[in-house]
Formats: C-alpha cells, sequence, structure tokens
C-alpha cells in the first residue's frame, strides 16, 4: 500500500494540460485535485508540498491556469492544479468554460480520492470558497480545507481569522489545516491529511 507522507518525490513531472475531459489521461492511479480562488496561491503550494522550487509555474497575474495540470508523483499518483474561480477580469465565457470542466470532472472522475481546497487566510470568507465547499458537501466529493499564507499574519491573527472561516464554513479545528508556502507550516499534516484518503 502506497502513502502520500512516505514518497520520496524524487521522480515528478509534468504530465498533460486538459482542456476537454475526452483526453484525461487513464484512469489507473488516485488523484488529488487543488482548488481554490484565482491568486491564492495553489502553485506555491503544490511546489512546496513535493520539494520543488519551480515545477509548478507561478504568476502574479490571476486567471493564468486555464486547464487541468496533470503532475505525476513517483508513478503513483497524480495532483491536479484546477483552474482558479472568482476572477472577474476573465470574460463571462472563459468563466463558463472553467466552471463546467472543473465541475464535470469532480462529478465524474472516479479514480479521484479528493479536492484539497485552498483559501487565504488572511481574508473573510468569500462566497465562491463557500459555494466550492457546499457544493463538494452535496455532491459527496470528499475534500480538505488548507488555510493558506499563515506567514502573513501574527499567530494571534490566525487563531482570530481561523476562527471566522471555520465558523463560515462549518468546521471544526480538526478538520481543516493552516499552511504556509512560504515556511512549510503545515506540510506535514497536510501530507498525513492526504493519506487518509488513500488507505
Amino acid at each position: 500500500m502506497t502513502h502520500f507522507s512516505s514518497q520520496s518525490f524524487a521522480d515528478v513531472r509534468f504530465l498533460t494540460s486538459i482542456f476537454d475531459l475526452r483526453d484525461l489521461p487513464p484512469p489507473a492511479i488516485p488523484e488529488i485535485a487543488f482548488a481554490g480562488r484565482s491568486n491564492v496561491g495553489k502553485s506555491s503550494l503544490l511546489n512546496r508540498l513535493i520539494k520543488r522550487r519551480n515545477l509548478v509555474k507561478t504568476s502574479s497575474r490571476p486567471g493564468k491556469t486555464q486547464s487541468l495540470n496533470y503532475f505525476q508523483v513517483d508513478t503513483c499518483f497524480y495532483l491536479v492544479d484546477l483552474p482558479g474561480y472568482g476572477y472577474a477580469r476573465v470574460s463571462k465565457k472563459m468563466q463558463a468554460a472553467w466552471q463546467d470542466l472543473i465541475t464535470r470532472y469532480l462529478e465524474t472522475r472516479e479514480n479521484l480520492r479528493c479536492v484539497v481546497v485552498i483559501v487565504d487566510l488572511r481574508h473573510e470568507l468569500k462566497a465562491a470558497d463557500l459555494q466550492l465547499v457546499t457544493w463538494l458537501r452535496q455532491t459527496g466529493v470528499p475534500f480538505i480545507l488548507v488555510y493558506t499564507k499563515a506567514d502573513k499574519l501574527s499567530a494571534n491573527q490566525r487563531s482570530k481569522n481561523a476562527a471566522a472561516l471555520d465558523a463560515g464554513f462549518g468546521v471544526k479545528t480538526a478538520e481543516r489545516l493552516v499552511f504556509s508556502a512560504r515556511t512549510g507550516m503545515g506540510r506535514d499534516n497536510l501530507l498525513h491529511a492526504l493519506d487518509s484518503f488513500l488507505l
């Protein structure tokens, strides 16, 4: 049995960008998807998770990820970077296309084990984040809430903001993680949480 937290991450490579679900790779190994608002730091979190500097390309321009980007880890898992949501400057047609792609993927992908929902700890609860979490609950798709950019706040402010988000999402402290891509805070906890979906 393979454990995510025991992976060496020695062989991590970009596999493909998917714009059409008919082009998805065969569902032979587990997949973990990463979702979040545009510019929330998905790419930075993924790079920290797999101990790479810039395998997952980061950008200061929101809306850059426009496809399902697949990364293969040690031939054991796929990590799937989903397009960011909630970026108003993208055309309505583009937003609708991304939404449709993400929704159909999350609803139908048989080897998807969980979705890591990444939320900026510095901000109050956003409607788009709550909509995604509510939809995942209703659809029965497992997810992990990760509050990121923790290094931008004092310990006291982190606690206050996390408590406010917990209340908004209706989760307990044990049901979410606090993370920093810059310092690595929460990385080990996230790896172990992902393990629980792979047993």
